[in-house]
This record gives C-alpha cells, structure tokens and sequence, in this order.
C-alpha cells in the first residue's frame, strides 16, 4: 500500500499547480531504472558471459587510461575518442557497482526529473569527461584504467546543491517533481545545508587521495579526482543543463 507524507505549512501555501506530486518513495523514473539496469547488465555481461581475456579486453577497449594522451592520437586507433565517457559504463565488483547505483537513484532522480532524460544523459556524459579531463591532468602518461559511474554521480550531487537542498520541503519537492527555483552559486553557497554537505563530501575525497579508506571503498584506489572534477562540473555549470525558469523573473 501506498503511502504519503503530510504536506507542510510551505506546501499548502503553494498554487495547486505548483505542489508537489505525491508519489510512491519507490517509484524512480524510467530513466533511473533504465540506467541501473544497463549498468547491471554490462557488468553481468563482464563477469559472467565473457571469458576473463574477453572480460580484460572490454576493460581496456572501453574503460579510460590516462597514458592514451602521452603519445599522439593519430598513432593509435579511436579509444581515446569514446573511453572519456564509456568507462562510467563499467565496474569492478559487485561493491562498487551497488554502491554507485545506490548514490545514482538517490541524486539521480531529482536532477533527472527536473531536467529530463535528454539533458541528463547529455550532463552524464560531459561530467565523465570532466572527471576523466582531471584524472588525466592528476595522472598525466600513466597507465591505470578508470571505470565506474562516480565521476556522473559526483556530477548529480554538486547539481541537487543548486536546487534541491536548503530545507526539507525544497528536498522533497525536488525529489517528487516540483521544481523549485534554481540557487545561484553564491546563494547555494550560502545554504548551511549545502555548505556542510559539500565540506563532507570534499574531506572524504581528500582523505581518501592520502591513502585512507572510507565506506564505499571497492578494494582498488578510488578515483577522487575523476569525482572532484564531475562534481565541480554538476555544481558549477549546472545552468547550462536546466531548462526550468525562474518564476520570480517572469
């Protein structure tokens, strides 16, 4: 059975075609779902269809390596043209693809829902590139491969810092569909909430680049600047992705 939250004093005051749609907790968008399943199939094709030499070459093929760009494109085939977005596609273990999954239905949904599945799918790719661009820049000419969906996920959370934060009803309008006015940077800066949670996220990271595991850590190096690099490009330029307009500049 269905259940729903009573609506707040902020809530009730809202235009009926303004208040937020009541929904089941359970109920992720299509485009969520589809993304978790794909993600959860490309791993089982990895892990169980594919034989390990076939399993190493679709890492290779597909995840990203910094060391691509230490020699010059045109001696090489197009790897490095498709892997800055097709290693947010792969994962590791079982860990690090329910761990990534968890983080993108919760993030996920309210930017997908305001923004829809086009310009979320477009925000996906260009923040894996980000978060690729300063891995590379961090690990220039070497040879590690980076996969999993952290740097997009990275990229959800700093773009929800710009509208769905900043008191319970704004969280959960966001969540269920109603879009509330986006923050500029400076005033989603001045949101104790959004304050606190990027202090939170950044420190982990940090303290992860020093060597130091945390939860969510998936038995291999963690890619902090593959996340620091998706999630400055969610926070920063999450403008650029959302078509809701002001109400209050009409």
């Amino acid at each position: 059975m269905d259940e729903q939250t009573p609506q707040s004093a902020e809530e009730r005051l809202l235009p009926e075609d303004e208040k937020p749609r009541r929904e089941p907790v359970f109920n992720l968008p299509a485009g969520i779902l589809l993304s978790l399943i794909l993600l959860a199939a490309i791993y089982f094709v990895q892990t169980v269809l594919l034989s390990p030499e076939m399993a190493d070459w679709m890492t290779i093929e597909f995840g990203f390596s910094p060391i691509r760009y230490a020699y010059p494109l045109s001696g090489q085939g197009y790897e490095w043209l498709w892997t800055p977005v097709t290693y947010s596609l792969l994962h590791g273990s079982l860990e690090h693809l329910a761990f990534n999954g968890l983080w993108l239905a919760a993030f996920g949904t309210p930017v997908l829902r305001r923004i829809g599945l086009g310009r979320f799918l477009l925000l996906w790719a260009i923040s894996s590139a980000a978060g690729a661009a300063l891995h590379t820049a961090v690990n220039w000419g070497q040879p590690t491969i980076l996969i999993g969906a952290s740097g997009a996920v990275s990229a959800f959370m700093g773009a929800a810092c710009r509208f769905a934060f900043g008191g319970r009803a704004r969280q959960a309008a966001s969540f269920f569909g109603y879009h509330p006015p986006r923050l500029s940077i400076l005033d989603a800066l001045k949101q104790k909430t959004v304050r606190v949670f990027i202090l939170v996220w950044f420190v982990g990271n940090l303290v992860v680049a020093f060597g130091i595991p945390l939860f969510g850590d998936v038995g291999a190096a963690v890619a902090w600047d593959a996340h620091i690099g998706g999630f400055l490009l969610g926070f920063l330029g999450f403008g650029l992705f959302d078509p809701v307009r002001d109400p209050r500049n009409r």
